[in-house]
């Protein structure tokens, strides 16, 4: 049996192709010299069709291999005379970005009569791509990190259009404040 050799995803299908040829002159040498004669007069030719019969068996088993690994992939390509494994993985699901998405924890001013206990929570927030963007620009134009601009402009939609300051503390709000915190 010959070994699998590959280097860097390119398989070499030369050993293969010369473990047939020794084969064949084996067997070929039995049956005596007029059989020896032939097989080596048909080994040359047979090379390409032994190579695509080989590459058709790969693409094959890689088929298979797709199949288990999907929706990753294991595709077969000819690079020269030898086949080229391609591997795609399947796609990693991207880690949460807190600090650079728009998705904010946001604690908002308490209703009236209510007392603000601190407690905060969060939310996820999805923002069209472009809405996100020009709400970014708003807090860095401010001096402000995106999730306390946000945390202001909910208090001061909620607090009837009151504008609150920098510092959290809305102007028209009957000196309610609200607080927020930013990763």
């Amino acid at each position: 049996m010959v070994p699998l050799v590959c280097h860097h995803g390119v398989m070499d299908l030369t050993p293969y192709v010369d473990n047939l040829r020794r084969e064949l002159a084996v067997a070929a040498e039995a049956s005596g010299d007029e059989a020896r004669v032939l097989a080596e007069r048909l080994s040359a030719p047979l090379e390409s069709a032994v190579r695509l019969t080989l590459l058709n068996v790969l693409s094959a088993a890689m088929g298979d291999v797709t199949r288990e690994l999907a929706p990753g992939s294991v595709d077969v390509r000819l690079r020269g005379l030898d086949p080229e494994f391609v591997v795609t993985p399947p796609p990693v699901p991207e880690p949460v970005r807190e600090e650079r998405e728009a998705v904010a924890p946001v604690v908002s001013a308490p209703p009236a009569g209510e007392a603000d206990d601190g407690t905060m929570v969060r939310i996820n927030l999805r923002l069209p791509a472009h809405l996100k963007g020009r709400a970014e620009s708003a807090a860095a134009a401010e001096g402000l990190s995106v999730n306390a601009w946000l945390v202001r402009a909910v208090s001061t939609s909620l607090d009837g259009g009151g504008r609150a300051s920098a510092s959290g503390r809305s102007r028209d709000s009957g000196g309610r404040g609200f607080t927020g915190w930013v990763r």
